[in-house]
């Protein structure tokens, strides 16, 4: 192991994504992981797939935060889904508190389960407690029209005009995912760090979302960040192994596949 890797983030039960995938892809990275879990999510395979979500109580957030932070040296953090309002106050505390070398965030905007005002309530909260740690931030295509206030992104011209809108919030790199959402045939990313645009693109495999993609690639650039990387090959490398697992994924009896945690080779 050349280092540690700390996630807090929710769990999912059926492995596919969350601080289940988030700590295989660093332990196939080759970084020591461990996380706080700040909600459960189950699945209901009753209710067509339906999210049940159960928030952890901020004091035990509070107490899992500071259990790791006094158990090893820690300067690389990547956050996911924090889920209330409560929470973010918790998670942003602590980042408060501490000096990060990187805080990679996988802005879940949507926290699916919750009442439609209080995924609103989160949305606000995330916005403008814990985006204005971030050095690194990875929102999806929804997440990326939302936090740019655009009302349509669909192209690449498109991508990086969001990215940019993204970054003057606070962060100091921007990776814009269009995955297999945004129309072409490849699947576009975009790194912006306030001056330079980097485009990754590759062909698309399926035309379908895969559960867990979103939550592998911030856990890869976060690991490849512990192991002393730049953003900008951590980002290449979160992009091949997120490629390798869509291509290894597993079927379930979801109406979804699952990412396989693959290092790229």
């Amino acid at each position: 192991m050349t280092g540690r890797a700390y996630v807090i983030a929710g769990s999912e039960a059926t492995g596919g994504a969350g601080i289940q995938a988030d700590l295989r892809t660093f332990q196939e990275l080759g970084v020591y992981g461990m996380g706080t879990i700040t909600c459960i999510v189950s699945f209901d395979p009753k209710n067509d797939w339906a999210h049940r979500f159960v928030p952890v109580d901020p004091q035990v957030i509070a107490d899992q935060i500071e259990a790791a932070t006094s158990c090893h040296d820690l300067d690389v953090v990547k956050i996911g889904m924090l889920g209330t309002p409560d929470t973010i106050d918790v998670v942003a505390g602590a980042l408060e508190r501490k000096t990060w070398r990187h805080v990679v965030l996988d802005p879940v905007l949507i926290c699916k389960g919750q009442e439609p005002g209080a995924a609103l309530d989160t949305d606000k909260a995330l916005t403008a407690q814990i985006l204005p740690h971030a050095s690194v931030i990875t929102p999806n295509l929804f997440e990326s029209r939302t936090l740019s206030g655009m009302d349509a992104i669909e192209s690449e011209a498109d991508l990086i005009e969001a990215a940019k809108r993204i970054h003057d919030l606070g962060p100091r790199y921007v990776v814009a995912k269009g995955g297999v959402e945004l129309p072409g045939p490849d699947a576009v990313d975009v790194l912006y760090d306030g001056q330079d645009v980097v485009v990754h693109r590759a062909s698309k495999i399926g035309e379908n979302r895969v559960s867990g993609a979103g939550c592998t690639f911030a856990a890869a650039i976060t690991a490849e960040l512990v192991k002393g990387g730049t953003v900008e090959s951590a980002v290449g490398t979160a992009k091949s192994m997120v490629r390798a697992g869509i291509t290894a994924r597993l079927s379930a009896h979801t109406p979804f596949d699952v990412i396989t945690t693959v290092a790229p080779g």
